[in-house]
């Protein structure tokens, strides 16, 4: 499958004086992409049917008669649907029976059928068996005649075939289909590796998330200043990602002074001081479900930073701006790993848990771990064009007051790395001339 990357001559075409501006809005065809969560830019039967595709190919290769997903992730993957996503999230009442062949079916939510019966993706749905099966202490009870249901669609849709794939599920459920005579794996970290090379309609929608999140960091920036409280902040950065048609922001990180070191932290009412740091992390899910993931950090005035300051921010910048630097289609994780920027000693111990990691629907394959850290959270692996990686960052010194969070996405492509997060950095924390 192709990969169609974004034009590499206005990866700079930013304007930031309206806040964000699209380098594709230029384009009459993309001129809702700010504001629409299906916007016309999008493709959107070819965005569910190449990801259906990749995911059939990598089932047939693999020898599985079907798979069975509850994570709300691979079901949008799988078919454009969405239901609930937060509450399916922790609630494995929704499932989708997807064979190598055949028709899709979907056990649902009673009376939210027509949420996704409308999709071309979706041939059939079904009521759940699994509502409120683990609130109502029915489980056990529930887990045959569910595992029968799923034994009787793999004889229809995939005969010959035993092997089932499940990307989370029950005990009791799993046990229940291995009872049916089904050899279930856990194919989880398949369908991710299967997910980490991105479709051309996949790229559109990194861009358009990716446009509505530095919507929001601007806004944030603007709103910083003496007694803001760090929840107003995210508040305010939470706003502008639902005005711009995202989703919701998976995690808090947006702190202040003392509160940036170490990372990590989450927003709280602590109130801005003038000449302290504001550090963010975006971890938003925008247009389609598709994952924007950079970092900043900013300085509420009045003044100028301290020297001490603006020698963590130069720091964190060198090291993402040189781990982008390195990066090449065809070099292995490990090799990232040894030639990424070498971390002072003082501020090892608080590093950032990865060198970058995948971005896709959420943050996803790969994950480059730190060289030291690579026996015990890295894999071997491969960059590839098409993948979308977060270069990541932090400085802080244990002990020592503040601390910096700096984090840009790039597309891979088969030149190198391209930019998708065009946020300006600080010049005054760079010691640039304003």
């Amino acid at each position: 499958m192709s990969i169609v990357v974004f034009n590499p001559d206005k990866v700079d075409d930013v304007d930031f004086a309206d806040h964000m501006r699209h380098p594709l809005a230029d384009d009459p065809a993309n001129n809702m992409w700010l504001s629409d969560t299906e916007p016309p830019g999008v493709d959107a039967v070819a965005l569910r049917h190449e990801r259906l595709a990749k995911l059939r190919q990598w089932m047939a290769k693999a020898d599985y008669g079907a798979v069975l997903l509850f994570d709300p992730y691979n079901q949008r993957y799988a078919t454009g649907s969405r239901n609930m996503f937060g509450y399916f999230l922790r609630n494995s009442t929704r499932y989708f029976f997807v064979p190598a062949q055949g028709p899709i079916i979907l056990f649902e939510y009673p009376q939210s059928y027509h949420v996704s019966t409308r999709l071309d993706t979706v041939d059939e749905a079904r009521p759940s068996k699994l509502v409120w099966s683990s609130v109502s202490g029915k489980d056990g009870e529930i887990a045959g005649p569910f595992a029968a249901e799923i034994a009787d669609l793999m004889r229809r849709h995939a005969p010959g075939s035993r092997k089932i794939g499940l990307d989370r599920c029950g005990h009791l459920h799993a046990l229940a289909l291995e009872g049916q005579g089904l050899d279930v794996r856990d194919c989880q970290g398949e369908i991710l590796s299967t997910r980490a090379v991105k479709t051309a309609q996949e790229i559109k929608c990194l861009q358009i998330s990716m446009a509505g999140a530095e919507a929001a960091v601007a806004a944030v920036r603007d709103a910083i200043k003496p007694g803001v409280t760090e929840n107003e902040l995210f508040a305010v950065m939470y706003h502008e990602v639902i005005r711009q048609g995202g989703e919701f922001i998976e995690t808090r990180l947006l702190t202040s002074g003392q509160r940036t070191n170490p990372w990590f932290n989450e927003a709280s009412g602590r109130r801005v001081r003038p000449g302290e740091l504001v550090a963010l992390d975006t971890d938003t899910i925008g247009c389609y479900g598709y994952y924007s993931d950079f970092s900043r950090t900013f300085r509420c005035g009045p003044g100028k930073p301290t020297a001490y300051q603006k020698a963590l921010y130069r720091m964190s910048y060198d090291q993402v701006q040189h781990n982008i630097a390195i990066i090449a289609p065809g070099m292995s994780f490990r090799e990232i790993a040894e030639k990424a920027w070498k971390i002072p000693e003082r501020f090892i111990d608080q590093r950032y848990t990865s060198v970058m990691h995948g971005v896709g629907m959420h943050g996803e394959t790969p994950f480059i771990a730190h060289a030291m850290d690579f026996q015990t959270y890295g894999r071997e692996g491969v960059i590839e064009p098409g993948m979308v990686v977060s270069v990541e960052s932090y400085i802080g010194e244990k002990g020592r007051g503040e601390g910096v969070k700096l984090e840009e996405e790039v597309l891979i492509t088969d030149k190198g790395p391209r930019l998708i997060s065009r946020f300006p950095f600080e010049d005054e924390l760079l010691d640039r001339e304003v």
